[in-house]
């Protein structure tokens, strides 16, 4: 029986994905702890550290299939940690060579690196997923650059804007995301290999510990840090609060997109799967669901950041309590991105767009949409001051009697004398007031399709 969302036979994908569930699985953590201890005593073997035959026999000898799992739950929970149980077994796996596994390291060693292990391949996905939505955003960006809608400010209409300006303000923070994942990979992604109270003591004075430490580091194709960083959480603190801001992002997306799917404005749908956001009683909805579990994630992966910032917290020279919340809060952090990143590739990739109704929406307040357009043409013919006051005037009695501010300007002879009832109309069309929008949406979609 399950007990959180993660692991339920319900939800767990709601809130994770199958892929990255495997990466952060009990099973691929034990594996990557091996790895760790395996690479360690090849590295060793490189630096003279260790005998050469016993890192041969060490990395022959040393599988996962040949551990006692239960014992190793057992000893886990007597120990507080799984490195020492697995480095018994694994000992015992490579006979007298099994003396020379963990030379010099201390479990906080291997489990840092164990999990900067499982952090690059959940990196690697969460990638290839963000590339997926940006490249769904850019085709969407570019086929709606004309689509005219209702901008919105304070939820009330403000300015014409178009759909594909929408998608391409949403892309362009997804883009900014994308360079921020690649830069914070590249600092993050360490090694830890500093011994006991991090100064490579174990090893001697002289240099085979830093040493060591860069033949580890590229043995496993991680950065081998400037000094160690047990107690130093600023790169996973990067990673959590990295994914937490792209999930506002896509938070942000998601709340968009489930207001204009309301009844009331009508002008998206997620899509239409036999089934999908159905109600147990009213056979009519069609309930924004992947939008409604992006906007959760975004609020869930706030918590992690925060208690990753917590667990910055750590007294002298190894923590006693904040680096076990690390424990939950990554692997948790990673899942509910990648679920977040699924949820949106499923819901813009078959998005529909209902073009017909935004433009209808844009006539909703009778023309106030474009007060400003009328206003800065009419300007320079009346003057600055009279045509702010006449627009203004004109969009109040537009409201207080339900008409258009098309038809309160048709009826002041001296407006229609001085530019004529044709210009009026074609002022009073949303479309012809884009500003740079459809430029700046070009330039979005190029950028990103360059890239």
């Amino acid at each position: 029986m399950s007990t959180t969302v993660f692991d339920s036979l319900l939800f767990r994908d709601m809130f994770g994905t199958p892929e990255m569930r495997d990466i952060f699985s009990d099973t691929a953590y034990v594996q990557r702890i091996l790895d760790t201890e395996t690479a360690l005593a090849r590295a060793q073997a490189r630096t003279g550290v260790v005998p050469a035959e016993a890192a041969e026999e060490i990395t022959k000898r040393v599988d996962f299939a040949g551990l006692d799992l239960e014992r190793l739950r057992n000893e886990t929970e007597i120990v507080g940690y799984p490195v020492l149980p697995i480095v018994t077994q694994a000992a015992e796996q490579c006979g007298e060579a099994g003396g020379y596994l963990h030379w010099g390291a201390t479990t906080q060693d291997i489990m840092d690196t164990a999990v900067m292990l499982q952090c690059r391949q959940g990196i690697d996905h969460l990638q290839g997923q963000l590339d997926r939505v940006r490249h769904t955003l850019a085709d969407l960006a570019h086929e709606h650059t004309d689509t005219v809608a209702a901008g919105r400010t304070h939820l009330q209409h403000a300015l014409p804007v178009t759909f594909g300006y929408r998608c391409a303000v949403w892309l362009s923070a997804l883009d900014r995301h994308a360079q921020r994942l690649q830069q914070a990979r590249e600092r993050a992604l360490m090694v830890q290999f500093g011994g006991a109270a991090g100064t490579l003591a174990s090893l001697g004075s002289g240099p085979e510990g830093l040493r060591t430490r860069a033949a580890l580091a590229a043995e496993l194709g991680l950065r081998d840090p400037e000094i160690t960083w047990h107690v130093a959480r600023d790169g996973l603190v990067e990673l959590v609060s990295l994914f937490a801001a792209v999930g506002g992002s896509l938070g942000k997306i998601a709340w968009d997109i489930m207001m204009m799917c309301s009844s009331e404005f009508g002008e998206l749908a997620e899509p239409f799967v036999p089934g999908r956001g159905a109600s147990s009683t009213m056979p009519q909805k069609r309930n924004p669901i992947s939008s409604e579990l992006m906007f959760a994630a975004a609020k869930l992966l706030r918590e992690k950041s925060s208690t990753m910032l917590d667990a910055m917290m750590q007294d002298f020279e190894r923590a006693t309590g904040p680096w076990h919340l690390e424990w939950a809060a990554v692997p948790e952090a990673f899942l509910l991105l990648s679920s977040s990143l699924h949820q949106a590739e499923f819901m813009l990739s078959g998005l529909e767009v209902h073009t017909d109704t935004m433009r209808r929406n844009t006539h909703i307040t009778g023309g106030l949409i474009v007060a400003e357009a009328v206003m800065m043409d009419i300007a320079p013919v009346v003057g600055r001051q009279h045509a702010h006051e006449l627009i203004y005037d004109a969009c109040r009695t537009a409201i207080e009697s339900g008409t258009t501010l098309e038809s309160q300007l048709l009826a002041q002879p001296t407006l229609v004398e001085q530019i004529g009832p044709d210009r009026i109309s074609h002022l009073c069309d949303p479309a012809r007031y884009l500003g740079s929008a459809q430029a700046m949406t070009h330039s979005v979609v190029r950028q990103d399709r360059g890239r």
